[in-house]
């Protein structure tokens, strides 16, 4: 057998087998897969909340009459897009730093660190989904909400949103890929994710070819998994249409 065949093995066995190493990267997608979660949901909260006020502000502001409603209506709306500006316009790297060492540097809970910087960074893509599916539901449906006997809140809770969220589910599923994906910068603030796994194993075995290939492989094969879920959602509801 050629020597860099078992050169390869041996550096296998350091990396992962001694000492149980593979554990790190175990824990890492454990943790991955947890921050992502619970960071989309908290995403998914408040884009829902930002949505629902940038799209009433598109679709009533100009219909409403003059009062304390419109003008906390108004104020909300700067408030949200002074948050979409500022959210989508630098870098997530940033902002989860800001987050755990000024906002929350009195907090010892890495995870939850995370889950608030991913999700806060989420929400403002989140929003931008959601409003533009809000906006693509026809007026008359809102309209027929209406000659129902709704209010608009109760327009917008039972009969927009839910076809809303039908709509966007895939986008949504999409940015639980992206978000997935970038959770790997999670590990500069002390979350064990599986990029953060990897780095330890490197740092103990002074080794980086298994560790980095591991979890590259490790993250296009949960990639794939999702995205194969995604398609799988799209057919579903396209075949629900019919």
């Amino acid at each position: 057998m050629p020597e860099w065949i078992l050169k390869l093995a041996r550096d296998f066995h350091t990396a992962f087998i001694e000492d149980n190493r593979w554990k790190y990267l175990v824990e890492g997608i454990e943790n991955t897969l947890i921050l992502t979660f619970f960071a989309l949901i908290l995403g998914v909260i408040l884009g829902v909340v930002i949505a629902a006020v940038r799209a009433t502000y598109d679709k009533q502001y100009k219909e409403m009459r003059k009062g304390a409603g419109k003008v906390f209506l108004c104020i909300g709306n700067a408030i949200c897009k002074i948050y979409l500006t500022v959210i989508r316009g630098t870098p997530a790297m940033v902002q989860i730093l800001i987050i755990f060492f000024i906002i929350m540097a009195s907090s010892d809970n890495k995870m939850l660190c995370g889950i608030i910087a991913f999700g806060v960074n989420s929400g403002a893509y989140v929003a931008e989904i959601i409003r533009g599916g809000i906006m693509s539901i026809d007026v008359g449906q809102t309209e027929a909400g209406r000659s129902l006997g709704f209010n608009y809140i109760q327009t917008m809770w039972y009969i927009v949103m839910p076809q809303t969220f039908k709509n966007i589910l895939p986008a949504l599923a999409n940015e639980f890929i992206v978000l997935l994906k970038e959770t790997a910068i999670a590990g500069y603030v002390g979350v064990t994710d599986l990029t953060r796994g990897a780095n330890i194993i490197r740092g103990v075995t002074y080794q980086s070819f298994w560790p980095l290939l591991a979890i590259a492989g490790i993250y296009l094969i949960m990639v794939m998994f999702f995205t194969w879920l995604v398609g799988h959602l799209e057919r579903r509801l396209r075949s629900d249409e019919r």
